[in-house]
């Protein structure tokens, strides 16, 4: 099953200029068939389920606390 662009749009919340965005970038794979793109529905929810993956990643590396230097002397 194929979904058009303005479908992932508005599943996304997100502008359709940014979706086509993507699919010029090729981060998300399309075919056009001559009047609108057409993207195969499980390559986008793989897509998509992997870039939440690296969202939460990035969050717990953010939120990991900085590792006291133990090399670090008190010089009073």
């Amino acid at each position: 099953m194929y979904l058009t662009v303005k479908e992932i749009a508005d599943y996304l919340s997100l502008p359709e200029t940014y979706i086509e965005t993507l699919i010029n970038q090729r981060k998300i794979k399309a075919v056009h068939d001559g009047e609108q793109y057409l993207v195969n529905k499980e390559n986008f929810q793989n897509y998509h389920e992997q870039l939440e993956i690296y969202k939460k990643l990035f969050e717990q590396w953010q939120n990991e606390p900085i590792p006291e230097d133990p090399d670090i002397k008190d010089e009073d």
